[in-house]
């Protein structure tokens, strides 16, 4: 199957980035190389992008794509949580711009084999980014205690109904272990109440969205990283981050204010003691949100959300 995936907000983040033509840029999430190879485009022969991504065929289908640029281009198959340790390895310390786009991809929602999506029934239930990792969509859903499973579905997908669905979860798996999509789907139509169900969109989607970030640790890794990242710019570098729901959100937008504010003294210290020093600036006070052209073109970029930061 041909990875395609259209790139969101692809216009409003190669203009945020201020690319100089000799600069260093990762795209920490290469996908298909949509917005690397508008980077790529804006670099000279000294300019360089680094791009990295956890899933194979990712990186298989943006090398194609990305192969006119020879040296230009590295890739690297790993997580964007260890960025400094790539790059430090190829020599790189310092950056001029990163981009992530925290999304799952289309090729990924549409491969029924990856089991990202409530859409096909009878799918494995995987939802591995990196199908070298251990723990799969399936192991939580059967291994994991009905506590874990309420915990994860109501904070990673924010399901005023979590508590039941795992409960029908639990249940369900003491007769028979739960295999695929088709019978997760089920389970959770289930335990919605069948009014709801008719009118608030698919009643899986929160559901499997918890269960993707979960088995990804998609939240962990963009707030146990995101300072790093900021530390590896240059002075006058930026870092864009794309985000898809409201939780991605808010830790982008809390760690951006934290570091251009880092200062801990109380409001009423008339000058600062605490010694901690701004990093830079934010860029968008208010998060930069998909045109209703590019929205109605990819239905998919609907709740997209892009943030800047340039470091100082």
């Amino acid at each position: 199957m041909e990875f395609n995936h259209t790139s969101v907000l692809l216009k409003e983040t190669i203009e945020n980035l201020n690319i100089r033509s000799e600069g260093i840029y990762v795209d920490g999430t290469l996908g298909g190389g949509g917005h690397a190879y508008e980077v790529l485009k804006r670099l000279s022969g000294n300019g360089r992008l680094i791009g990295i991504d956890q899933d194979a065929d990712a990186i298989a289908a943006a090398g194609e794509r990305l192969k006119e640029f020879g040296d230009r281009l590295t890739i690297i198959r790993s997580n964007y949580a260890d960025m400094k340790e790539e790059l430090a390895r190829i020599g790189i310390t310092g950056v001029d711009g990163i981009v992530l786009d925290l999304g799952v991809s289309s090729f990924q929602l549409d491969t029924p084999e990856r089991g990202f999506t409530y859409r096909v029934e009878d799918a494995p239930l995987d939802m591995r980014m990196d199908q070298r990792a251990r723990i799969t969509a399936r192991d939580i859903v059967n291994d994991y205690s009905e506590g874990e499973l309420y915990r994860i579905i109501r904070d990673y997908g924010e399901d005023r109904f979590a508590k039941n669905i795992a409960k029908h979860i639990v249940a369900a798996r003491e007769i028979a272990p739960i295999e695929t999509t088709g019978q997760l789907n089920e389970i959770i139509a289930a335990a919605i109440p069948k009014k709801v169900a008719k009118t608030g969109g698919h009643p899986a989607k929160r559901t499997y969205q918890a269960i993707r970030i979960a088995c990804n640790h998609e939240l962990d890794v963009l707030r146990d990283h995101l300072d790093e990242m900021i530390g590896l710019l240059n002075p006058g570098g930026r870092i864009c981050i794309i985000t898809f729901h409201s939780l991605e959100d808010r830790i982008v937008k809390t760690i951006f204010k934290n570091n251009e504010n880092p200062c801990t003294c109380p409001p009423d210290f008339p000058v600062c003691v605490c010694g901690n020093v701004s990093k830079g600036r934010v860029i968008t006070r208010k998060p930069i949100l998909p045109t209703d052209g590019e929205m109605e073109e990819n239905p998919r970029s609907k709740s997209a959300k892009l943030r800047v930061f340039e470091k100082k």
